[in-house]
């Protein structure tokens, strides 16, 4: 691996074109006359390209090597595999391959090559109608850059029908976004580990770039080790002149939205504002909206129709800011981007970094504020628990695989404790070690043998606990916190006395005003405050109950009504105090949130009203469920039932997915007699997760005599 560091001047020397796009045959000189006029259809008549810019297109383009490009965002590495395409084209080469992993990078992506001339067409779940037709095109040979979501690696019809021809006939093969190759990456994807077998099947003369602004050594070795023997490296400085980074601590988590609130309007041009969970970016935008600022909420859950209006929406300036989540990162490209806020820290600099990146990628100054929480940490922590799964249940998903009948994800599912993200995941990452193979009909066991790296697992996890301590560490931090981030991606350029940026918080003493106005206070928390959403029933049992000896099926009927939670613990409101009280000791419920729980009954719309009360038995809060229950009952005049007890020798449930939470929790309860029990039973529980235990405890219920069971709770995760 041969690595290049370059401080890279931001133009070097330029003459005009004097030809016409060159052969094979044509010298260096001519040909990055040809790539500078290329440059400027695509960036404007002054762009002029940086040295490590041409370097990478003379290896690709003259050399054909492997090339690994780090530099900041902004940097132009877009630039470096179009202009090499548009040269491998007319050299006579075959299409560029772009992997490219979010929509929003392929539309941008396709724009810029349209402006250079090139003939581009993406394949992604968002345009299905018109696959045929591009497959059709790629082999006539009229479109000159394909752009492929990783996801389409591996799709059966794709796989071996398309890719193979793609391999043997592509002129560039991009990996974008690189870093999520290496599962040392703050953002590592499965789906990518799927490039290395397009490009083992490459022949040895077709280039591969792959680029990242966000990469660490590790990260760098890990990558450039996966696509070649002798990759290039280059690597750049990561500073960013435009960025002003600051830090706002303020713990209560009403303040910092109001904080925000009255602030955004003075925040320069549109920009983005980044919280951690969909519900809070909800909350926030409709806070935002109410006191008059233009914001929208764009999050995993947004349709894919409506992402795309809103970044339009952003992109021209129609909103003041969007409320994100991380599924509006990656590739969205606005370079007069005027601010990123992030109200709650994620859990890496480099993440954070990569975040920030947007913003003043064409502007003189761009505003980086970041407003952390204490809840982060717990949130950081629910996202860690969902990551790659113990070996015994890794294993379950490979026994449960034949090599004869293919098995969907939903028929697999309740053969294994796993939900279906996480079970999608594990199939992922087991068909990029040979152990699994997705075919038409869904997948099956290869029957070669697998090993479960626990070492590299528990690295890994070792590697998160360090980079959230490190954000720690930067909210914090007394020093410049642009050489604070760069340190932490192992920027090159970055030297042991390097002076401060002078532009962050640290390095000129500045120190935002954290005093927010009173009545905006109070107008926000009520609104927050607002006790009470809905829980949605369940309606279907999951599939495939019958594999676990359990005779449930179909449309649930004798289940839970529409039931109501006080509040998520997400939420901005009263997120932080449900969290804070179900993280402590075990004790009867505090008078404030009773009182809320009385507001969320009383303007239940029901059809009818509860005539009894009974907590479901809680291991881990029996005071603060039973407390509540016993005081509904009072001042509801609810007749109380006292608790579902669960049977003695009914174990914790840790299932994740539906059916093996439905398996453990049948007959987990011990019947009550409800004889004389007239109505709706009000049933109570500290928190509701799933869904699950709900419905089963009603089933229960309603197969005892109950006419309808009404399900409460504190709080729900999500």
């Amino acid at each position: 691996m041969e690595r290049v560091t370059s401080t890279d001047p931001d133009t070097a020397p330029t003459t005009e074109p004097t030809r016409d796009l060159p052969g094979e045959q044509s010298g260096a000189g001519d040909l990055r006359e040809t790539a500078e006029a290329l440059l400027r259809e695509l960036a404007g008549p002054q762009a002029r390209l940086r040295e490590d810019q041409w370097t990478a297109i003379e290896a690709l383009v003259v050399q054909r090597r492997r090339a690994l490009v780090v530099q900041r965002t902004g940097w132009g590495k877009s630039a470096v595999y179009f202009i090499s395409a548009k040269l491998l084209r007319a050299a006579g080469r075959g299409p560029t391959v772009i992997v490219s992993p979010l929509l929003a990078l392929m539309r941008n992506q396709v724009a810029a090559a349209e402006r250079a001339g090139v003939v581009a067409a993406t394949i992604n779940s968002g345009n299905v109608t018109e696959w045929d037709e591009i497959h059709a095109s790629v082999a006539s040979g009229d479109i000159d850059v394909l752009l492929v979501s990783p996801e389409r690696l591996n799709n059966p019809d794709f796989r071996d029908s398309v890719l193979p021809k793609l391999a043997a006939d592509a002129g560039l093969v991009v990996i974008d976004e690189a870093h999520c190759v290496s599962d040392w990456g703050h953002d590592f994807r499965p789906d990518y580990r799927r490039i290395r077998t397009l490009i083992a099947d490459l022949g040895s003369d077709v280039p591969v770039l792959a680029t990242t602004a966000t990469a660490n050594d590790r990260v760098v070795t890990d990558v450039a080790t996966q696509i070649g023997t002798d990759t290039l490296v280059l690597r750049g400085t990561l500073d960013r002149e435009s960025l002003h980074l600051s830090v706002v601590r303020i713990a209560d988590s009403v303040e910092r939205t109001a904080w925000l609130s009255k602030r955004l309007h003075e925040l320069p041009g549109s920009g983005i504002v980044y919280s951690l969970t969909v519900a809070a970016a909800q909350d926030l935008a409709d806070v935002l909206n109410s006191h008059g600022h233009t914001v929208a909420a764009y999050t995993g859950q947004t349709d894919p129709d409506e992402r795309e209006a809103l970044e339009a929406a952003l992109l021209n300036n129609e909103v003041k800011a969007l409320i994100a989540t991380s599924a509006l990162g990656m590739g969205f490209d606005k370079p007069d981007l005027g601010f990123v806020v992030h109200v709650g820290a994620p859990s890496s600099p480099i993440s954070y970094y990569q975040q920030v990146g947007r913003a003043g990628r064409g502007t003189e100054r761009a505003e980086v504020v970041l407003l952390p929480g204490p809840e982060d940490r717990q949130i950081w922590s629910y996202f860690a628990s969902v990551a790659f799964p113990r070996e015994h249940i890794v294993r379950s998903v490979l026994e449960a695989l034949g090599s004869d009948r293919p098995l969907s994800t939903a028929a697999l599912e309740p053969l294994v404790e796993l939900n279906r993200s996480r079970l999608e995941m594990v199939l992922k990452v087991l068909d990029v070690d040979g152990a699994v193979q997705r075919v038409r009909g869904g997948w099956i066991g290869t029957g070669q043998p697998w090993v479960y790296d626990t070492e590299r697992y528990e690295r890994l996890s070792i590697a998160r606990e360090s980079e959230q301590q490190a954000m720690i560490e930067y909210q914090s931090t007394a020093e410049c916190r642009m050489n604070f981030l760069r340190r932490q991606l192992d920027d090159p350029g970055l030297t042991a006395d390097a002076p401060g940026c002078g532009r962050c918080d640290n390095c000129t003493g500045t120190r935002a005003d954290t005093a927010v106005d009173t009545e905006d206070l109070s107008a926000i928390r009520a609104r927050l405050d607002r006790p009470g959403i809905d829980l949605a029933p369940r309606k279907q049992w999951p599939t495939g109950m019958s594999k676990l000896g359990i005779s449930l099926s179909g449309k649930i009927s004798g289940g839970a009504e529409t039931g109501r939670v006080l509040g998520r613990l997400s939420n901005l409101g009263w997120g932080q105090r449900l969290r804070a009280i179900l993280d402590g000791p075990d004790a009867q419920v505090p008078d404030e949130v009773f009182k809320a729980c009385t507001t969320v009954l009383r303007e239940w719309n029901w059809a009818q009203r509860p005539t009894a009360v009974m907590a479901l038995e809680s291991p881990r809060y029996p005071l603060l469920t039973t407390s509540l229950a016993a005081r509904l009952a009072e001042v509801g005049r609810l007749e109380n039932l006292g608790i579902l007890h669960l049977r003695p020798d009914t174990p914790p449930v840790s299932a994740a997915n539906s059916a093996h939470r439905v398996a453990a929790l049948h007959n987990a309860w011990e019947t009550p007699d409800l004889t004389d029990v007239q109505g709706p039973i009000l049933l109570v529980d500290a928190l509701s997760d799933s869904g699950w235990t709900f419905t089963m405890a009603a089933h229960l219920l309603r197969a005892a005599g109950a006419d309808a069971v009404l399900p409460f709770a504190l709080a729900t995760p999500s």
